[in-house]
């Protein structure tokens, strides 16, 4: 038999009646299959929008959480109970098919524990509200926004503005910025011949009028006093607690009105000055330091 021979009877078994009334109405039904359940995903994640609406703004961030997780976990489902039936209607015994895949997940489980352990992980992240999408964290060492939460990872996008996938398994230590006040913590340098009462004084007063104007600030500021003598400036503490989030504006707000203030009142801030000795001055017991001239002249920083 012939090339051509044979192609004229593949064509011809091909396109038979009863063939392509079963091709095309296996066609139809798979497109059907596949508008139902994108018909269902849809409307299922419209219930789920609707029914995790945040009642109160507190609300908010954990609704959403749980609103992109039950959507991950509906996608799923509905795509999976479609790929059966897709493979019904193309004739494939689906019982057996379960079967194979569970023991090839059984095989393949073996090679892929790092992928449980993310689910597995995720829902416990959830459970436990360790973080919500729109929170400041810090995980694997990365810190930023959460943008978005799965069953197998988790998105953050950092100040930079770079987005960071990671996987939910490797998620061990999370340190969350927006849950409770924050500490707003500022040291305050001045200068060793400034009256340091004083200065305790104008701070205090900026402190005061801080607490008035700025409903971020829920305690304080107060000035906590003098925390370190160092080589060239008296160290002062002030101590404030923000609302979440907001403890870096608040701290670049106490260093804006402490500056402004020291210069109202003439307080000099410490920096490094230059002081000239006269060789004559550095004799010790009538003999020179080693290393001096007799016309030299020494240098010495201190600080003021």
């Amino acid at each position: 038999m012939s090339l051509g021979e044979v192609l004229k009877e593949f064509a011809t078994e091909l396109f038979r009646s009863e063939r392509l009334i079963f091709w095309g109405g296996s066609l139809l039904k798979i497109i059907l299959i596949a508008l139902i359940a994108r018909t269902v995903v849809t409307i299922g994640f419209s219930l789920v929008e609707n029914f995790f609406r945040p009642r109160r703004d507190t609300e908010d961030k954990r609704l959403r959480t749980l609103a992109v997780l039950l959507k991950s976990v509906l996608r799923y489902i509905v795509y999976f109970a479609a790929l059966l039936q897709v493979l019904v209607v193309l004739g494939v015994d689906t019982t057996s098919f379960l079967a194979g895949a569970g023991i090839l997940g059984l095989a393949v489980g073996f090679g892929a524990q790092s992928l449980v352990k993310d689910v597995i992980t995720g829902f416990f992240l959830l459970f436990e509200d360790q973080f919500s999408i729109g929170e400041y964290v810090e995980m694997a060492h990365v810190a930023g926004t959460v943008e978005e939460m799965g069953l197998r990872s988790t998105k953050i996008r950092d100040l930079s503005g770079v987005l960071h996938t990671i996987p939910n398994g490797s998620i061990t230590t999370t340190s969350n910025w927006s849950r409770g006040n924050m500490r707003a913590l500022v040291e305050v340098s001045v200068a060793y011949e400034e009256d340091v009462e004083e200065v305790l004084q104008i701070l205090e007063n900026v402190c005061q009028k801080m607490a008035q104007e700025m409903d971020m600030i829920k305690e304080g500021p107060r000035v906590l006093g003098v925390s370190k003598l160092g080589e060239s400036e008296v160290s002062i503490l002030v101590w404030a607690k923000t609302t979440p989030m907001n403890q870096w504006s608040v701290e670049r707000e106490i260093r804006k009105r402490v500056k402004q203030a020291f210069d109202e009142a003439g307080v000099e801030i410490p920096y490094p000055r230059r002081v000239l000795v006269p060789p004559e001055q550095t004799k010790i017991g009538g003999r020179r330091k080693r290393g001096t001239g007799d016309h030299g002249e020494h240098t010495a920083v201190q600080g003021g």
